[in-house]
């Protein structure tokens, strides 16, 4: 299956990858070297600790290069009035009051515990489309649902949001 991104995301995937090569692999390259100068490798933890450094930032160009490879794009567009990609929304859950402020992004930013929620998670997926004052059903499973009244929409910019990685 193909990751949903916009062209936000492709573009910050890009710019991290351009980073890590000029940036990070050099560094790590310098400090593989440096450790292999110490001598004996089989006891040599900064040498591993190097290597484990390099190999980790090889991978994760890697996958991010995967990513934009197979990437769906998609649109980050929406009427001024509706819930759609990159815009905060202000939701009263309808069974106890509770209001929450949440921020729709792409699976690869999301992050539930900053308010990042995923335009493929079932409220993300629910509330896209929908305008301020309608009230939304989110289908969880078969046997968890409930209703959210769209009470604000925040068109915002893109504020950096990080991509998601190890």
């Amino acid at each position: 299956m193909y990751d949903e991104l916009t062209k936000t995301d492709i573009r910050k995937m890009e710019e991290e990858i351009e980073y890590r090569k000029l940036v990070v692999r050099p560094n790590a390259l310098k400090d593989v070297k440096d450790a292999r100068a110490h001598g004996d490798l089989s006891e040599n933890f900064e040498y591993h600790a190097a290597k484990k450094v390099k190999n980790q930032n090889e991978s994760r160009i890697r996958y991010l290069e995967r990513m934009i490879r197979t990437a769906k794009v998609i649109s980050e567009d929406s009427a001024e009035d509706e819930v759609g990609i990159n815009n905060t929304v202000t939701v009263e859950f309808l069974d106890d009051g509770l209001v929450e402020v949440y921020k729709i992004v792409t699976t690869v930013r999301g992050n539930s515990l900053e308010g990042l929620i995923s335009n493929e998670s079932p409220l993300g997926k629910a509330l896209l489309g929908h305008k301020l004052g309608d009230v939304v059903h989110v289908q969880v499973n078969e046997s968890v649902e409930y209703d959210v009244c769209v009470k604000a929409i925040e068109k915002t910019e893109d504020d950096g949001d990080k991509i998601r990685g190890f």
